[in-house]
């Protein structure tokens, strides 16, 4: 396919190949050969560019250069380029840009990964402030288990769980984020002092959550789930699993603006796991890089997810550390700027070391 055949009105998406950094890039750039991501800092050659036709989904693979060429004849390749070459925005509140990493506390006594062990207020606070030591720059605190088949918390439930731990974080100076699909537990853990909301449902579970969210001023989450955490991954379907998401977060982020609030408070988090199969999964995490185009910070949660278990020899949840950091480490060379794990200081390690070798 030419792209010249792409109408003006279609649907576009753009995932960066051939990607390189450092002098590599500057000099591939320079040439002519290579486009920028993110203020020049790095390159792509190559690019796989889709959009959807009246007769489905069309792709094709272009040299850089041959899409730089379009980008001149066409508003919607000019609008990605342009996006995929600029810093997206970076929300007031959180550390000075850098990939930053995420802690798990799981105040739950059914979570895929620790279920039980952090469900006492004491036990939670410990672990919060053990991942504030091995350098999380964020703690994700979450009263409600969103595995597969998992029930609804009540909110009066959640609440009781999250805000002792929420409360004695905060004063420790650790930034909070509250990880739930509630406004009114959103409401009671700004109070006990989160600085961060993160929701799986991108602001729908709730009706009162987008208002709440909106009006707190805080950094939040927007992420992507078919369906409910209980039935989700009963035959979850997409045309195109990374560009449905795609999709899907765009219009989650434009009605966060048409609610009349600031795009640049916005994360964006392809819920991976979340209402998916592997296939699913792994069409997403090999393009990362097309999220790029929306401007957002992207936020990456692999660690520990029973797709790295099918693809490794079926470890337990706690024998998963190898493969959540190869899946950490992917992202981050794709653009991830958050990661959420719940080891924090080996995946801390593994990430300097790979941002030092990229140099």
């Amino acid at each position: 396919m030419d792209l010249r055949d792409v109408p003006e009105e279609a649907c576009l998406y753009v995932q960066p190949l051939g990607l390189l950094s450092g002098e590599a890039a500057k000099i591939a750039i320079e040439g002519g050969w290579a486009l920028p991501l993110a203020e020049r800092q790095r390159g792509y050659t190559a690019a796989e560019v889709w959009w959807r036709a009246a007769d489905g989904i069309r792709q094709t693979v272009v040299r850089a250069a041959d899409l730089a060429a379009a980008a001149s004849r066409h508003a919607g390749i000019a609008q990605l380029t342009g996006r995929l070459g600029a810093p997206s925005s970076w929300p007031a509140g959180l550390p000075e840009r850098r990939p930053l990493l995420m802690g798990v506390v799981n105040v739950t006594p059914d979570s895929f990964s620790d279920g039980g062990l952090f469900l006492d207020r004491d036990a939670a606070i410990a672990q919060g402030r053990r991942l504030h030591g091995e350098g999380a720059d964020i703690v994700d605190v979450g009263g409600e288990s969103t595995r597969p088949r998992s029930a609804t918390v009540p909110a009066e439930e959640e609440i009781a769980r999250i805000v002792p731990v929420v409360e004695a974080l905060a004063q420790d100076g650790i930034l909070v984020s509250i990880d739930t699909r509630k406004a009114a537990v959103m409401r009671a853990a700004i109070d006990a002092g989160a600085r961060m909301i993160n929701d799986i449902s991108a602001l729908r579970h709730d009706p009162e959550s987008l208002s709440v969210a909106g009006a707190s001023g805080l950094p939040v989450v927007l992420m992507h789930i078919q369906g409910e955490p209980a039935t989700m991954q009963e035959n979850p379907r997409y045309e195109r699993a990374a560009l449905d998401v795609y999709d899907h977060l765009d219009q989650r982020a434009r009605a966060w603006t048409e609610a009349g609030f600031d795009r640049s408070r916005l994360i964006i988090d392809p819920g991976i796991g979340f209402g998916k199969t592997l296939e699913h999964n792994l069409d997403i995490l090999a393009r990362l890089g097309l999220y790029q185009a929306l401007g957002l910070p992207l936020l990456l949660g692999v660690s520990r997810k029973s797709l790295i278990s099918r693809m490794a020899g079926d470890p337990p949840a706690s024998d998963r550390l190898p493969g959540s950091i190869a899946a950490a480490l992917a992202g981050l060379a794709q653009g991830v700027a958050i990661l959420r794990v719940h080891d924090v200081a080996t995946t801390r390690q593994a990430a300097l070391v790979a941002r030092a070798l990229a140099l």
